[in-house]
């Protein structure tokens, strides 16, 4: 299985289930793996064929705009199933940090693996 990776992608966002979490933007760092096929992208050198990580990166940063969440769970979940409604990938490896969230920790998250075939099952 071929992947698409991006690493460390800061997104400013609302997050958490404190009320003084609501008012201030603060950051969610996320690392994805995205299973994809790319031969047809290699063979061709043409950006058509490939997985554009710029218009994944483009559609998490519009989401947390769109909504607000308080768990990095539902963020994560909803991202998961935007990110297989409008990309041709096969799975996804997602983590996401949320730096200061507990003093002692340098960061806390949630990672979570989701295949194409796991969103089939659900009908969605």
């Amino acid at each position: 299985m071929d992947k698409v990776f991006i690493r460390a992608l800061e997104i400013q966002t609302h997050i958490g289930v404190n009320a003084w979490e609501h008012h201030i933007r603060r950051p969610l760092i996320l690392d994805l793996d995205l299973g994809c096929d790319t031969r047809e992208a290699a063979a061709s050198d043409n950006i058509r064929n490939a997985l554009d990580y710029h218009a994944v990166c483009t559609t998490l940063l519009a989401l947390v705009d769109e909504q607000q969440f308080q768990l990095l769970e539902t963020f994560a979940e909803t991202a998961s199933r935007r990110l297989f409604e409008l990309f041709p990938i096969t799975s996804l490896r997602l983590t996401v940090s949320k730096p200061g969230a507990v003093p002692a920790a340098k960061t806390v998250g949630v990672e979570i693996e989701r295949r194409r075939e796991d969103y089939a099952v659900c009908g969605r």
